[in-house]
């Protein structure tokens, strides 16, 4: 348990949070939202003592453990994979390298006996006997091949140490488990192997996270960060999103009238404040006037960037046409005599672990990279635009961000280009920041923007929720849902792939799979899943995507 007493903590002039009051109880997972900037991650490090608040109480019962998802992947370079593990345990890691130190020295006296009777002991009643065996379990369901599972960190990469780190934190069944982004660099695989897991998990749960369907899985509560107060909801976060509108809504209607009655009472003033009879009345309904003024209903700071894709024409009955595609990379072969026919009304949803192949095939059909072989048909009447994985070489250059959309824009005024930047939330003088300082969400909105300019009826998208908030996922998602062109894509967001899908293609190692169905039909079809146990050589039968 965690009880949160008239927390406050501010940077400089601005107050993050003010006066916050919540109890974390066991048993319930609290999902942390708010949008970019709000203070999630910063309440997690005052959580984890990692960070001094200016005022208030933070209180955790005595020999209760607490686990923290690390987010420095280079930390335990120098240690095993299961070693690093283990860490998440420290009372049992300890015991576990006294024990191996005890048994290792070649002059084994009487007391050694002794002590390493006593750590025996303590090893058992903490599960050290079973830990491998759970170790290895969750780093299987995690992700990690088995083959990894005895090397050392430094070996990984950054993708697989994410894994290692998040099996560190959940091991050893922890009374209290934050954790900050769980979900990111996980496949759906590995994101639904844990959720399985935080569902059956016992103790205090807090986590942030931008996976919406994440977040509705596993979380019993949200914690809704805005205008430095933390408000906490029962429920999970579709719960949440439909009461803040239903708020909002109220909130409108009554500011609505709020505006009529300071139209009425400023009519009066101005009317009567002349008139000597009147007068009175006057000067009292100013004051009312006034307090109406002062007073704002907050609604919310949260921002929702303005995302709309308009085909500039109609597509004919020939899309795309693949054949016979082969390409390979420093000898793995990601596509073997791949083909595929688009039509004009797909929604394609690319899944399974294959990712370089999927990331490989969209590279290919737009152009950026040559097969070994194979062909690539694209009808007459198709426009496409693309946004990669990694966009890094669009955003190398100093110039704003203004003249860089400018270069994608068909109307050159500057207006123009400002005033459509606005809307993808750049206003101001944030439009005129150079490229080359922007963060991953600020270039993915970039990208999505140079798409809306160019007019395109095909839109190829490889993970294109990395990086971004709720918000702007939330608008990305509505806007593909209502895009009336082809849509490619491939994302570890499952309500954005269950939301905007009407086809399931699955590249994997045996073979593809390809349906004509809804992504959550998808996971639950036993043909499917057979072909899946087939493909993967009988290692998928549990899993599902």
């Amino acid at each position: 348990m965690i009880t949160v007493t008239d927390l406050s903590l501010s940077f400089g002039d601005k107050a993050l949070f003010k006066d916050v009051n919540l109890k974390f109880t066991p048993g319930n997972c609290y999902g942390i939202i708010g949008a970019n900037g709000a203070g999630k991650s910063t309440f997690l490090k005052i959580l984890s003592g990692d960070l001094e608040h200016d005022r208030g109480d933070v209180s955790i019962p005595a020999g209760q453990r607490m686990a923290v998802l690390k987010q420095d992947h280079f930390a335990f370079d120098k240690f095993s994979v299961k070693d690093t593990v283990m860490m998440g345990y420290p009372e049992l890691y300890k015991i576990l390298k006294e024990r191996e130190a005890i048994y290792e020295k070649e002059d084994f006296t009487e007391e050694d006996g002794i002590r390493a009777s006593e750590l025996e002991g303590e090893f058992a009643e903490l599960g050290g006997w079973e830990a491998e065996n759970q170790i290895e379990q969750m780093l299987s369901g995690l992700g990690l091949e088995e083959s990894f599972h005895d090397r050392d960190m430094a070996e990984l990469d950054e993708s697989q140490k994410v894994r290692v780190l998040l099996a560190q934190a959940i091991f050893g069944e922890p009374d209290i488990l934050l954790l900050d982004e769980p979900t990111n660099g996980l496949d759906l695989e590995s994101i639904s192997w844990l959720e399985e897991f935080l569902i059956n998990f016992p103790n205090t749960v807090i986590v942030v996270s931008h996976d919406r369907h994440f977040l509705n899985a596993v979380c019993t509560h949200v914690c809704d960060i805005d205008f430095g107060k933390i408000r906490m909801y029962t429920g999970n976060y579709d719960f949440w999103y439909q009461m803040s509108q239903i708020m909002q809504r109220q909130a409108r209607d009554q500011q609505k009238k709020r505006e009529e009655k300071m139209k009425d009472l400023r009519e009066f003033i101005l009317r009567f404040s002349s008139n000597a009879a009147k007068s009175k009345q006057a000067t009292s309904r100013k004051k009312v006037y006034d307090k109406l003024a002062l007073e704002e209903i907050e609604v919310t700071t949260r921002k929702f960037p303005y995302v709309n894709f308009k085909p500039d024409r109609d597509i004919g009955n020939n899309v795309l046409r693949v054949e016979k595609l082969n390409y390979s990379v420093e000898g793995e072969k990601l596509l073997d005599d791949f083909s595929l026919t688009v039509n004009k009304t797909d929604k394609i949803a690319f899944v399974g672990m294959e990712h370089n192949a999927k990331s490989a095939l969209f590279d290919i059909i737009s152009g950026e990279v040559t097969p070994e072989s194979g062909d690539v048909y694209w009808g007459q009447t198709v426009s496409h635009s693309y946004l990669g994985k990694d966009n890094t070489s669009y955003f190398e250059s100093t110039i704003s961000i203004t003249d860089w959309l400018r270069q994608y824009s068909p109307d050159q005024d500057e207006g123009y280009v400002r005033g459509f930047l606005g809307r993808m939330l750049f206003s101001g003088d944030d439009s005129l920041k150079p490229v080359n300082v922007l963060s991953g969400g600020e270039k993915v909105r970039c990208m999505l923007s140079k798409m809306m300019l160019t007019g395109a009826n095909i839109l190829i998208l490889d993970e294109p929720t990395n990086h971004l908030d709720l918000e702007a996922i939330t608008s990305l998602n509505e806007a593909l849902i209502d895009f009336p062109g082809v849509v490619l894509f491939n994302s570890h967001d499952h309500e954005f792939v269950s939301s905007i899908a009407n086809r399931i293609v699955e590249i994997t190692p045996g073979g593809v799979i390809d349906r004509m169905t809804d992504f959550e039909s998808y996971i639950t079809d036993d043909t499917v899943k057979e072909l899946r146990t087939q493909y993967y050589g009988g290692s998928m039968k549990k899993v599902n995507i």
